[in-house]
């Protein structure tokens, strides 16, 4: 049976975390054992991220809505319930859209929503 060396595959799998370290800082750019662990770290935040991307923004989404009906005298809350029994069915994505974008018909939507709520 023939004997198997690992040279060039060890040497390729250095060679790729050496490669996504470049441009950390100090021994985690430069020896390979800091940067396997720098580039394990990083991998982990990586994932970690992707998924806190998704909150942040509907945090984001969240905020500009609120302040758009706040200028029209309604919080967030009583707004969102008052399109909810109006039925209106529009996502946060599109109402701070709106509300960045298009503020007439967002103080529309507003009207109606305050309007479902008195009767």
């Amino acid at each position: 049976m023939a004997r198997i060396k690992r040279a060039v595959a060890a040497k390729k799998k250095r060679r790729t975390v050496m490669h996504r370290a470049k441009g950390y800082y100090g021994a985690a750019s430069r020896t390979y054992k800091h940067a396997k662990e720098q580039v394990q770290h990083s991998l982990q935040y990586q994932y970690r991220d992707r998924r806190n991307k998704k909150r942040e923004i509907r945090f984001l989404w969240i905020t500009r809505i609120n302040a758009a009906a706040r200028l029209n005298d309604i919080s967030y809350s009583q707004f969102m319930h008052g399109l909810k029994v109006a039925g209106i069915e529009l996502d946060r994505k599109v109402l701070a859209q709106m509300a960045y974008e298009d503020i007439e018909s967002f103080n529309e939507l507003a009207a109606i929503a305050k309007k479902a709520l008195e009767a």
